[in-house]
């Protein structure tokens, strides 16, 4: 009787652990960016930055990130979140939060 509970508690935690582990593998890999707004394109869902190292970038905006940009103006300081693919190329950004 005791193996058997011991069989049910460890794939009660395996399936814990995989239950957590597995929208943060199937969304891609994100990296947070903190930036200055340089321009924001709506029409075409993309943002300008400036990041901390001075370059200035152009890049996509999805999901959530394309509600956001209603929200930025050039000067704004955001931290964005991005999205990279399997390959860890980036693909755009996901959210955009003020400060």
């Amino acid at each position: 009787m005791r193996n058997l509970a011991a069989v049910f508690c460890g794939l009660f935690v395996a399936g814990l652990i995989l239950g957590v582990a597995t929208p943060a593998m199937a969304g891609g890999k994100t990296h947070q960016v903190k930036a200055t707004v340089v321009a924001v394109d709506a029409e075409h869902n993309q943002i300008t930055i400036k990041d901390e190292t001075g370059a200035e970038k152009a890049v996509p905006c999805m999901d959530k990130a394309v509600e956001d940009l209603k929200t930025v103006k050039a000067g704004d300081h955001v931290t964005l979140t991005c999205k990279d693919n399997d390959k860890g190329e980036h693909e755009g950004v996901t959210a955009i939060k003020k400060g």
